[in-house]
């Protein structure tokens, strides 16, 4: 169904190309759109502004469509990577729970004195020593 919109939306994309290339130009803005050429009649004009719209509702119709069918089975996706439906950690793991005394600060401050007891690590590059 997709590709079948897709096509008809390339040719629809096509056609209009080409009809408005056709049109003739009524500003002159690089110094041509005058003299008597093959299109220069008030019908064709009036027949290339019409397709030009008819093709251009066209266009509009097929991408609103393609839109509306790239989104339709699409399952709604967490922004932080876990997949929407899951509501437990895998495993079978206690949640964690929120501290029953002190707040965010004294949970931070204790983390932080765990890790000025544990044993730094190099905190650059080292030279190397001989034995």
């Amino acid at each position: 169904m997709q590709t079948v919109v897709i096509v008809i939306h390339l040719m629809i994309v096509a056609v209009m190309i080409g009809a408005v290339l056709l049109q003739k130009s009524e500003g002159g803005g690089l110094g041509m759109g005058g003299g008597a050429g093959f299109m220069s009649s008030r019908g064709t004009a009036n027949l290339l502004s019409r397709t030009t719209a008819i093709l251009a509702a066209g266009f509009f119709l097929t991408s609103l469509f393609l839109s509306w069918y790239a989104g339709y089975n699409r399952a709604p996706s967490s922004i932080i990577g876990t997949p929407a439906s899951q509501t437990q950690p895998a495993g079978g793991a206690n949640p964690i729970t929120a501290p029953t005394s002190g707040g965010i600060l004294d949970t931070l401050k204790k983390a932080d004195e765990q890790q000025q007891q544990a044993p730094a690590a190099p905190s650059g590059p080292q030279v190397p020593r001989s034995q």
